[in-house]
């Protein structure tokens, strides 16, 4: 078997260049005779043994695929007795006509590769290097004349099969799946396959034949008694396929477009599209006059990539329907937060056991087995986190729903679609072998490569920036007419891009200037994008996908996070150029590592910065007033906002609500209630984030750590509740204080989508993350700062808030039976 494998896995390395092979073929047009150079007739000075081997090896791999091809032309021939036995009945689904039509020469073909199998098979398994087959490929080739009889009828039949399928739906369904037998050592026992798919098999198969041939060859000594035999079979099959090449390798047509120009790929990628409601991993191509989707096929180890085609529109019957078009449609019911969220944490730990397999110098099996979890989960990440719909409709029929991760990529292909359309273009359908051809030049002609997951990246490859990014979205111009203009920002996360700031609208103008600043969070990203959008406010356009009301684009732009440029203190000023509007804006970059720092405040009169304790004494208060005051802003108005406490607010809003709290302005009240609400939840974040020391503290720190990680349910709640008891009151009272508001917050999960592990997430680091002297004790790299103790910190959060109501003096008054000092 394992002969076998590495047989086919040469064979396929062979088959890479079938294409090149065809093409030099009618180039050549009809092959010279023996001897007088042709580049397929040259003997080959072959190394005996190795050569000999070498022959044992594309013999093998040769009869694992004639196994397939005979169950295929097996599974063909399976129908033909029941539908001839009901064609002399009343009730005939095919006239014997359209049989023989249909299944012409199939029959002969079938018993000509059984035979040649069967001859082959013992002298394969019972191998002797004197072993003599060229005989059996001499007779194969002789026989090529039923191919030629088949090739020419080929058309015909696929014709009358699909008349036959549109006209009786008992045929249709027996044509649209046939049952092929799995190889006699397969785990599958049957694969489902379209006669369509069946019918072009032998026309595939007379090029294998010779590029066998033509391997056999070269692994053969000159003076091997097969050598003049195979090198027979080889020239008649070379003049076979030079004589029915036009008919075979319909290559001139399917890379040229109806009006004869040369068809070009313009741009590739993979999108998640939406088929029988589940969400599917395509590989879309757009050429310069049609749209083809493709999947890739489940290949074996060793062998080459080839892609499937789902379905393909021509452009010139390609149009996007219009937001009210889209009413009728399903409705596309988003991943849930929380599962993408632990995705995210698998993959971020999984990183973090890498690295450190490499440091340790692990063995290269487990690396291997931990990148294979690792691409398992970016994966699922990758196919459920985009819910951007992307609809496009064949106006000759149906309707096709891409899901994106961003704005600008749906604006991407769009645009790349309408520019093609500017020309004139004509409405044409490939046939089955155009359609093959085009699909089979998918593999050479792709631009992109791989699935775009981090785990196929090199490991020498940037792995992007992790930390915040602070951007401040100045102004903009360029604008032919007055608008309402808003920004937004997307950075790339986890392989994907997501939008993650958004300006305020700026009413009518030609000239908005925002000034608005944004903190954004960096999860190995590489790039920032920028999105200019003209606000609508009609109603009738909503998009029934998701709700929204479209708003059109107006012009956005790219730039790479250069650690260089963006690793300074300093403020960075740029300007983005799109589509004749230029935006000014301007970034720094704070490594994770250094926003980390809890910074003690130098004057003790305000909130920002000082201890807890000290707080609440000076207020006479339980619970900070800062905290109230935000949470019940939040409850009073925000508890319904999509993505609280998630959506970053605006930084100078923030800064302003901090300076005023700090200062104990009597106007708090009127400030918060005009206030945006992402900004008064994010002076809330940033309040417990810039105490000097976390509110769960640090010198409880490691034991919170060694507590979520205990396994027996009981230890571990004795463990928790005892660690809570162990805090100081302000700090106790105030976390169970914020607790309760989290989960009243979770509630409204169905509307503001923010579960209870989206809330672990944005708070757990900022109410236990140490201060910097004890963090240096837990804390190695950036990338571990994310992928462990950030995890553990989102454990014990989410713990308290699955935990049943705790009360603070039931807690005081509950022992329990945990007495161990902390």
């Amino acid at each position: 078997m394992e002969e076998e494998e590495e047989a086919i896995g040469f064979l396929d390395k062979v088959l890479e260049d079938e294409d090149v092979f065809l093409l030099e073929e009618c180039e050549l047009g009809t092959p010279t005779s023996p001897g007088s150079g042709s580049p397929f007739l040259v003997a080959v000075k072959v190394e005996a043994g190795k050569g000999l081997e070498m022959r044992k090896l594309v013999l093998s791999g040769f009869l694992a695929s004639e196994e397939i091809y005979i169950n295929q032309l097996e599974a063909l021939l399976l129908p033909m007795k029941p539908l001839k036995a009901t064609a002399t009945t009343s009730q005939p689904v095919l006239t014997i006509q359209q049989i023989e039509t249909i299944f012409y020469k199939i029959q002969d073909i079938y018993e000509i590769h059984k035979e040649f199998y069967d001859n082959l098979c013992p002298k394969v398994q019972q191998w002797d290097s004197q072993v003599t087959m060229g005989h059996l490929f001499q007779k194969l080739a002789s026989q090529l004349g039923v191919y030629k009889a088949f090739v020419d009828n080929y058309k015909v039949a696929l014709e009358t099969a699909e008349k036959c399928s549109q006209s009786n739906n008992q045929f249709q369904k027996i044509s649209e799946e046939l049952k092929v037998k799995g190889p006699k050592d397969s785990k599958d026992s049957h694969t489902s396959v379209t006669m369509e798919a069946l019918l072009y098999k032998p026309i595939d198969r007379v090029t294998r034949s010779t590029l066998v041939l033509h391997d056999l060859l070269k692994h053969t000594p000159v003076d091997h008694p097969d050598y003049p035999l195979l090198q027979d079979a080889l020239r008649i099959s070379q003049n076979f396929l030079s004589s029915i090449n036009e008919d075979i390798d319909p290559r001139r047509t399917a890379v040229t477009t109806p009006k004869g120009e040369t068809r070009q790929l313009v741009k590739d990628g993979f999108l998640v599209e939406m088929s029988e409601s589940s969400r599917k991993l395509r590989h879309v191509f757009l050429f310069t006059d049609v749209l083809l989707c493709a999947k890739l096929k489940k290949t074996s180890a060793g062998k080459h990539q080839q892609y499937d085609c789902k379905w393909y529109i021509p452009l010139a019957d390609l149009v996007f329907p219009s937001p009210e078009e889209s009413e009728a449609s399903p409705q596309v019911h988003p991943f849930p937060d929380h599962e993408l969220e632990d995705m995210k944490m698998k993959i971020s730990a999984l990183k973090s056991e890498i690295q450190k397999e490499k440091a340790n110098k692990g063995q290269s099996r487990a690396i291997e087995r931990l990148k294979k979890k690792m691409f398992e989960n970016e994966f699922l990440l990758l196919l459920n986190s985009p819910t951007i719909p992307f609809r496009i409709h064949n106006r000759n029929g149906k309707s096709y729903l891409f899901l994106l991760s961003s704005d600008y990529e749906r604006s991407e292909w769009r645009e790349a679609i309408q520019k093609l359309q500017k020309k004139d273009l004509q409405a044409f359908v490939l046939s089955s072998v155009e359609l093959q051809v085009l699909t089979g030049s998918c593999f050479k002609l792709r631009t992109v490569h791989n699935i775009p997951v981090t785990s196929n990246k090199d490991d020498d490859e940037s792995p992007g920036l992790y930390g915040f990014l602070h951007v401040i979205v100045h102004s903009a111009k360029g604008f032919k007419q007055s608008a309402n203009l808003y920004c937004t920002l997307e950075v790339d996360s986890f392989g994907y891009f997501v939008s993650k700031a958004k300006t305020r609208v700026f009413r009518d103008t030609t000239e908005p200037k925002w000034d608005e600043e944004f903190e954004i969070e960096l999860e190995g990203s590489q790039s920032l994008r920028i999105l200019c959008y003209e606000k609508c406010y009609d109603k009738t356009k909503v998009n029934k996908d998701n709700n929204e009301i479209v708003d059109k684009i107006m012009g956005k732009g790219q730039i790479q996070l250069d650690p260089q440029t963006v690793e300074t203190k300093n403020w960075h000023t740029d300007v983005i150029e799109m589509n004749g509007i230029k935006v000014e804006f301007s970034m720094k970059f704070t490594s994770r590592d250094m926003s980390l720092k809890r910074t003690p405040s130098k004057k003790q009169t305000g909130v920002f910065g000082v201890k807890i304790s000290v707080v609440t004494k000076r207020e006479r208060s339980k619970v900070p007033y800062i905290v109230r005051q935000c949470v019940e802003e939040v409850e009073k108005r925000g508890i319904e906002e999509v993505g609280i406490y998630r959506i970053s607010g605006v930084a100078t809003d923030i800064q302003a609500l901090k300076a005023v709290f700090d200062a104990n302005n009597k106007d708090i009240l009127l400030m918060l209630s005009d206030m945006d609400i992402n900004a008064i939840a994010g002076t809330l974040k940033l309040y417990f984030r810039e105490l000097p020391e976390p509110l769960l503290t640090d010198r409880l720190y490691p034991a919170f750590m060694e507590g979520i990680a205990l396994s027996d349910p009981a230890a571990k709640e004795n463990c928790m509740m005892h660690l809570l008891r162990s805090l100081p009151d302000p700090n106790l009272i105030t976390f169970l204080f914020l607790l309760e508001h989290l989960k009243r917050v979770a509630e409204k999960e169905p509307i503001n989508k923010m579960s209870l592990h989206n809330l672990a997430t944005v708070f757990g680091p900022t109410l236990l993350r140490p201060s910097e002297v004890e963090s240096k004790a837990h804390l190695t790299s950036a990338a571990d700062i994310w992928s462990h103790d950030v995890m553990a910190q989102v454990q014990v959060l989410l713990y308290y808030l699955h935990h049943p109501p705790i009360s603070f003096a039931e807690l005081k008054r509950n022992t329990l039976y945990f007495s161990t000092d902390v």
